[in-house]
């Protein structure tokens, strides 16, 4: 993020869940100030509002797809932009204040997306424990440390920070769940392209023009764009009105990107620009390599094509 980096760091809490987990794996947020918010809102607020320099909220999961309250958020009230994107695994563990042998487990604390990413692990080894219903992973933990329930499904910080014994590690039904997390900040210019970015958009297109979404992706696609999300909301204005969220590859620095967002721009009632930033990467990320661009659709070949138009206008030979 150029300038000055962010001190002050808000996130969906309470303590203890994976977006707290996903806010440490940030140099600068483990050696920051760093707050929970009681709700998605809350947190986006206290940045726009100055309280804090950026909060860091989920926006979509592998299994349970797009947080739509983030999204929500992003496409109405003062404009935040996306400075990084956090992606964690999804890693839930069954633990409790002591150990204790599956078959003695009658109740389990779960917050309703854990339960249902564990439920055939919960059928098949605890078929006769009641899942009870609570507000968070952290307060799952927190129920199984006071002894309120027998286990809980948690995170691992969960399991840490209130000194809980694990008794059954990756619990989850699918393994490579991921959950992506976005760090947002008040707009300020996009740190430099790292050759391997993501540009985030919230395109309105115009409900009464036929073929409205086709013009948006053919800005994209004619200039070699790859369209890596697409999801829709709905505006809350009226029936059949939407706010399309894009994520494309390449950084808005880069002319092909450039030339892409002015033909939105042209072509749709609104288009509300969310961040360009550094893909996460895995450490082992061989096989996540951006696909090399067709022939004439490299940013070389946009930097050249404008040299040529510029030799043209310029009275000189092409």
């Amino acid at each position: 993020m150029p300038g000055t980096p962010p001190t002050r760091f808000v996130y969906l809490g309470p303590e203890g869940t994976f977006t707290e987990q996903a806010l440490r794996t940030i140099p600068a947020a483990e050696h920051g100030i760093r707050t929970p918010a009681r709700s998605v809102p809350e947190a986006l607020e206290a940045v726009r509002a100055g309280e804090a320099d950026a909060a860091l909220v989920p926006l979509e999961n592998s299994v349970g797809g797009a947080v739509s309250v983030t999204l929500d958020e992003l496409a109405i009230g003062s404009p935040l932009v996306i400075t990084r994107e956090v992606v964690l695994p999804v890693e839930f563990r069954l633990a409790s204040a002591r150990p204790t042998p599956l078959a003695q487990i009658r109740t389990v604390a779960a917050h309703p997306q854990a339960y249902a990413q564990c439920r055939n692990w919960l059928l098949a080894n605890l078929p006769d424990a009641v899942v009870v219903d609570v507000l968070s992973n952290a307060a799952a933990a927190i129920s199984a440390a006071a002894g309120e329930h027998d286990a809980a499904i948690c995170a691992p910080i969960g399991v840490s920070r209130h000194g809980l014994t694990v008794l059954a590690d990756k619990i989850a039904d699918r393994a490579d769940a991921v959950t992506r997390f976005a760090l947002l900040s008040r707009p300020a210019p996009p740190a430099a392209p790292t050759g391997d970015d993501v540009t985030s958009l919230a395109v309105s297109i115009r409900h009464d023009q036929v073929g409205a979404l086709l013009a948006v992706l053919t800005e994209l696609a004619v200039r070699g764009i790859n369209l890596s999300r697409i999801e829709s909301r709905p505006t809350g204005e009226q029936l059949g009105t939407y706010v399309f969220f894009l994520d494309c590859t390449g950084h808005v620095a880069e002319a092909r990107l450039g030339e892409a967002l002015q033909g939105l721009r042209r072509i749709c009632a609104d288009v509300r620009f969310l961040g360009s930033y550094a893909r996460h990467r895995w450490s082992k990320a061989a096989a996540e390599e951006p696909l090399p661009a067709a022939a004439g659709l490299s940013n070389a070949d946009f930097a050249d094509s404008a040299a040529w138009l510029a030799r043209i206008r310029a009275g000189e030979s092409s």
